[in-house]
């Protein structure tokens, strides 16, 4: 129901493969549109994320962009301590990828990759979005527990006020 997301996937990795789809849907029609997939560090282990990276590479699907919110966090655990992941951005240039890693916190660099990700033309784009697990929120900052957490009209009132 939120304007824009046509998709919501969970944490299985078939959001980039539904993105996948959307894009090349895009060229056959002659249409110009750009597919974003956001995607947590997390739902990196899913090989599904890595076969629709092969293939938006292969048919060279310049109008996809991911982001990934890299905060090293999943539902269980630190992510490598699941299963390593880095270098990230090594993984994903070998399945030619353009990468751009950003501050995740800092909107001037957050629209600036936009803009280079439009800009390319010839792969797909992935933005690896560096982040602290709740940001700004002094009872959460960097708290791998806080992944399932259910908040009271309290904790609202105090995250509301620490982030105003």
């Amino acid at each position: 129901m939120t304007p824009g997301v046509d998709v919501s996937t969970g944490s299985l990795g078939q959001g980039l493969s539904i993105a996948n789809g959307m894009a090349l849907a895009a060229r056959l029609d002659g249409k110009n549109y750009r597919v974003f997939a956001i995607t947590g560090d997390g739902e990196c282990d899913e090989g599904q994320i890595w076969e629709a990276a092969m293939t938006a590479s292969h048919l060279g699907l310049s109008n996809v962009t991911v982001i990934i919110d890299r905060n090293g966090v999943q539902s269980d655990d630190a992510t490598e301590r699941i299963k390593k992941k880095e270098p990230l951005d090594r993984k994903w240039r070998s399945f030619g990828w353009q990468v751009l890693e950003i501050d995740g916190h800092n909107f001037m660099q957050i629209h600036h990759s936009f803009d280079v990700a439009e800009w390319t033309t010839d792969r797909p784009t992935v933005i690896i979005a560096r982040t602290v697990k709740g940001k700004g929120l002094s009872f959460l900052e960097g708290d791998a527990n806080s992944h399932n957490i259910s908040f009271s009209e309290e904790d609202l009132d105090w995250a509301m006020e620490e982030l105003s």
